[in-house]
């Protein structure tokens, strides 16, 4: 292959087979590879699966459940309504680029954010997995603004996954930046006139969009393959906290003595506990999450420490904050405001002020919610996040030091409660 440019067009040949049946103890699932009948540049139909994997050069092939059930003591998993692997021609009301494996499995991720958020119109946006923003709102254009505009810079390039049908205001919105995908259960018919301007967006209707929560109590099988061809066979993570009510006050008992959090959350901050938590269970680990108003205001994800993804998180918030005043100023992102201020094109007062505004309000994490998917061993985690004017903690638990975190929270006058529950992603 000559240039990247190319393989990133082309279509990788794969020998991969037709159907697989995995064995579980004598009981048998069987999958079935999908394949789309698509029309090519110049009008001719080929039938073609994934464009390629990870990274082109890369085979891959999609699998669909297709018969069979496992049952074992309590666990049932049989072929039911599919989701992201039951994708046909239908579905693609434009196919755009022809879709490789990490578009779909980015609709799958923003699916998995969504089947908790079914209650409002919520978007997520998409990249390798992680949301880059997730909002709520009363109406679906207005949560697809918090979202993009959670991570204006991040999103460029993303994958769109909404619950509601999309109208002609959010269609509109969406077509104004570069998406890869947008998924929704529906679409007005003018809004898919308006997405079809940009030629190489994939838009895909998935009615069980809007029916997600039939899929909460659906388990799953998580395989991970290894190096020696061996592979780990693990169970789902079940989504199980789902109310406050399955939250307790932070407490430790260390050396006869019991320390306990003096604030408890509010119905507002409990709201936002549980948008926290429901994201930063779906991110890669370590992870936090920082909300405010039914909105992501920062992720930080994949650090190999705990202070590390709260650090990794404000900066990115204090990064998003001072990026969205650039843009409704003078329609730049920070990166090329501080280019043309550089250049002497732009005065250095303008983005001195944009950062003065932006310090000023805490990258706008002041009164925000945080979650972490693992508890802090340390109380540097949280006193970092405290820094910030945070409101509340919601994280598992379970440090020998969570007297520390305690002790942190109730000096600065924080709400914490303990999810007893961790969930790590890897």
């Amino acid at each position: 292959m000559s240039s990247i440019r190319k393989a990133y067009k082309t279509t990788v040949k794969e020998s991969l087979p037709d159907d697989l049946t995995i064995n579980l103890g004598g009981q048998k699932l069987h999958l079935k590879k999908r394949t789309w009948t698509i029309a090519d540049s110049k009008g001719e139909f080929q039938t073609k699966g994934l464009r390629y994997g990870d990274n082109p050069g890369q085979p891959a092939a999609l699998y669909r459940l297709d018969s069979g059930s496992f049952k074992y003591k309590d666990l049932e998993f049989k072929a039911g309504k599919p989701l992201v692997s039951g994708l046909t021609e239908d579905n693609f009301l434009q196919f755009g680029k022809h879709p490789g494996k990490t578009n779909l499995t980015d609709v799958n991720a923003g699916l998995d954010i969504l089947i908790n958020l079914h209650k409002k119109p919520a978007v997520t946006i998409l990249k390798h997995n992680n949301p880059c923003g997730v909002a709520t709102a009363d109406n679906l254009a207005t949560a697809y603004h918090r979202a993009y505009r959670a991570d204006r810079i991040a999103a460029m390039g993303g994958v769109v996954v909404l619950n509601r049908a999309v109208d002609t205001d959010t269609a509109t919105a969406i077509s104004q930046s570069y998406s890869e995908v947008v998924a929704a259960p529906a679409y007005e018919e003018k809004s898919v006139e308006i997405l079809k301007t940009r030629k190489n967006l994939r838009i895909i209707k998935l009615p069980q969009l809007g029916n997600l929560e039939e899929y909460l109590s659906c388990p799953q099988f998580n395989f991970t393959t290894l190096r020696d061809g061996g592979l780990i066979l693990e169970l789902s993570n079940p989504d199980s906290i789902l109310n406050r009510e399955k939250l307790v006050p932070a407490s430790h008992k260390r050396k006869g003595r019991e320390y306990k959090i003096k604030i408890k959350p509010n119905q507002k901050q409990y709201d936002d506990l549980l948008f926290a938590w429901n994201i930063v269970a779906k991110v890669t680990s370590n992870s936090v999450v920082f909300v405010s108003d039914g909105v992501s205001r920062a992720i930080g994800t994949g650090e190999q420490d705990r202070v590390g993804a709260v650090r990794l998180a404000i900066k990115k918030a204090y990064t998003k904050y001072a990026d969205n005043l650039a843009y409704d100023k003078f329609k730049l992102s920070i990166f090329q405001l501080e280019e043309k201020v550089a250049k002497g094109e732009i005065n250095r007062e303008e983005l001195d002020l944009i950062h003065q505004i932006t310090q000023e309000n805490q990258g706008g994490l002041k009164g925000s919610v945080l979650a972490s998917d693992g508890f802090f061993p340390f109380r540097d985690g949280v006193d970092t996040a405290i820094e910030q004017g945070i409101s509340a903690i919601i994280q598992p638990g379970g440090s020998m030091r969570d007297y520390q975190s305690i002790e942190a929270c109730n000096e600065a006058g924080v709400a914490m409660v303990f999810s007893n529950k961790r969930v790590f992603k890897h």
